[in-house]
């Protein structure tokens, strides 16, 4: 897989070898790795419980549901910024027979929950990395946080009052690939389904009991990311036992944060980097090359990453093609028949 070639650099360009990761201990990495799952499956209960409370009961069972959001973590957590894994949500739900604008909405209210809890707490993060003068690592977090958060709050605003579209160039753009027709098909699609996006915004945006389904849902995002924080808190303690559970839970936060810049995979190395930084409190550009001469911390950051992504991703893989097979199977089924 793509998502392993950081992994493999990290050991050729740093000096941290496998024996030196190891060294945190068995049970603080497997620690590590249960919380990874614990967040990823209340990620994957929050799909649960939008479906089933903005669609309906009758969509699929519960254990299907949960293999495509962690089919779609698997897409997320492999493409730069974090995106992809929605359209693999919306696929299932729209094989399903959910109409695609409603199944835009509910993957549409994940994506609002994980950015308004995640850049929240990232201004959190920044404000108090400044407060303790860590001026260059705060101004970094709130810098990145800031457009993602005003993005969303626009899109999420607007699309209460008015019918969102596509903007003209897209046409030119997609014949440049295909033919006028398929072309015009493909935009008329994502625009009608954009329009059904809007009206159910429109439909739930007052009403107290979506507020009330939202609530819930950031409150399930909430506490996903403690177990974030709880993911890197048990393995510090075998090199820096000062790290408490808010400083470690900051810390993911600002690391999530950097990891959603388009520039690597999943955010690899922005994500370590970022981890480091905070906790570090990194204030100065010379002070960035230090994460390579901090070998206790470097080997606790390489191993949180891979007991928090790594491994991970082989069960989300694993789910995917699960998902995937299933799919293949039950669409050309009824040609044998």
């Amino acid at each position: 897989m793509v998502s392993i070639i950081p992994m493999m650099l990290i050991f050729l360009f740093t000096p941290v070898s496998l024996n030196d990761v190891l060294s945190v201990g068995v049970i603080p990495f497997i620690l590590s790795f249960v919380a990874t799952m614990a967040r990823i499956f209340l990620q994957a209960i929050r799909f649960y419980y939008f479906v089933r409370k903005f669609i309906g009961k009758n969509v699929s069972s519960f254990w299907k549901i949960i293999y495509a959001r962690l089919a779609g973590e698997f897409v997320t957590q492999t493409t730069p910024s974090y995106i992809g894994g929605e359209l693999v949500r919306i696929a299932f739900l729209t094989k399903s027979g959910v109409p695609a604008g409603r199944a835009a909405w509910v993957t549409t209210m994940e994506i609002i929950a994980d950015v308004f809890v995640g850049t929240i707490l990232a201004f959190i993060a920044g404000f108090i990395a400044i407060a303790n003068g860590s001026l260059l690592i705060g101004l970094i977090v709130i810098s990145i946080a800031t457009p993602t958060f005003g993005f969303w709050f626009f899109i999420l605003i607007y699309s209460a009052k008015k019918n969102i579209q596509l903007p003209a160039f897209s046409l030119r753009l997609a014949r440049k690939f295909v033919s006028d027709q398929k072309a015009q098909r493909g935009i008329n699609s994502v625009n009608k389904a954009l329009d059904d996006l809007c009206v159910m915004s429109r439909e739930n945006f007052g009403s107290f009991t979506s507020v009330k389904i939202f609530s819930v849902g950031i409150a399930i995002t909430l506490i996903a990311f403690v177990f974030h924080g709880l993911s890197f808190l048990v393995l510090t303690h075998s090199v820096d036992s000062y790290i408490g559970l808010f400083l470690s839970f900051m810390a993911t936060s600002s690391s999530t944060i950097l990891g959603t810049l388009p520039i690597t995979i999943g955010g690899s190395g922005l994500a370590e980097w970022g981890l480091w930084g905070y906790i570090n409190h990194l204030n100065d550009f010379s002070q960035i090359g230090n994460i390579l001469h901090d070998n206790d911390q470097l080997n606790v950051i390489i191993a949180w990453r891979i007991a928090s992504y790594y491994i991970p991703l082989v069960i989300m893989w694993v789910a995917l093609m699960r998902l995937t097979l299933r799919t293949n199977y039950s669409s050309s089924s009824p040609s044998q028949s």
